[in-house]
């Protein structure tokens, strides 16, 4: 009982000498949590209908983000979340060509790759659009309730392998027509024939050996190439559509329709 009595004279107390206004105070409270309980339930009033079509309006803004922007000259080679490089096996050959006086054979490979991926994005768009109007309702509440790149990761998910299958003949195409593999070729062939000069004996390979490297030289065979450039480029259509998902998520600038306003926009 002297603990209550005390604790209300110490508020009371606190209320005269500062003016606090308890009973304003209360009321801030209660319409902060009243505005939060709004815009809850407003968002789980959203009809199942207007929820998909938010998300799939997202996407499609992502993907055609992602397309106009890799797609543009030089659009994989400049962005440096997506430039593509040598593959990994191959980085320690990188550096014993360029050492040789190879500069010019690391840098039209990684030209020649990137230009691949470039040539190949326009022709994707085709291939995310339908695999976005796919999405059921179920998945579409879902991603609503997940992180800045959920949708994203559903599409990673569930699309990969469909995708693999419709860009790796086009990216094949253009590594024929674009010489990647005339430049993969040059690459290897100078790493052959020149890295011994960087030693004074005739143990080159046994110092690539050493590296690791003399096992990533397959020749002329450009088929792991082939897959490694697909993965990139697939990668990087991947990025830029999270990049654009997770700012239609966050800034009401990006909010750009009714619609994204609506889903995205409390």
């Amino acid at each position: 009982m002297k603990k209550t009595t005390i604790l209300a004279t110490l508020l009371l107390s606190s209320t005269l000498s500062f003016g606090f206004d308890l009973k304003g105070l209360a009321g801030d409270v209660l319409k902060n949590v009243t505005e939060t309980n709004s815009v809850t339930t407003e968002k789980s009033n959203l009809s199942d209908t207007t929820v998909s079509n938010g998300l799939k309006e997202a996407l499609k803004q992502g993907v055609n983000f992602a397309v106009t922007n890799l797609a543009k000259e030089n659009g994989y080679l400049n962005n440096t979340k997506t430039r593509i490089g040598l593959p990994n096996n191959l980085d320690s050959a990188e550096s014993i060509i360029r050492k040789a006086g190879g500069e010019k054979y690391v840098d039209e490979l990684i030209q020649s790759m990137n230009d691949a991926a470039t040539k190949a994005a326009p022709k994707t768009a085709e291939v995310f659009v339908s695999a976005i109007d796919k999405m059921s309702i179920e998945d579409a509440q879902k991603i609503l309730a997940g992180n800045n790149t959920a949708a994203t990761e559903y599409f990673k998910t569930n699309t990969l392998d469909s995708l693999k299958k419709v860009i790796a003949p086009i990216v094949q195409e253009s590594i024929k027509s674009s010489s990647v593999a005339t430049y993969y070729d040059s690459f290897n062939g100078f790493y052959q024939n020149n890295a011994k000069g960087l030693i004074q004996n005739d143990s080159v390979m046994g110092l690539a050996k050493n590296f690791g490297v003399d096992k990533y030289i397959p020749g002329n065979d450009s088929k792991n190439l082939d897959e490694y450039i697909t993965d990139s480029a697939i990668n990087g259509l991947f990025t830029m559509i999270a990049e654009k998902e997770s700012a239609i998520r966050k800034d009401p600038v990006q909010q750009t329709t009714s619609i994204l306003k609506e889903v995205f926009g409390k």
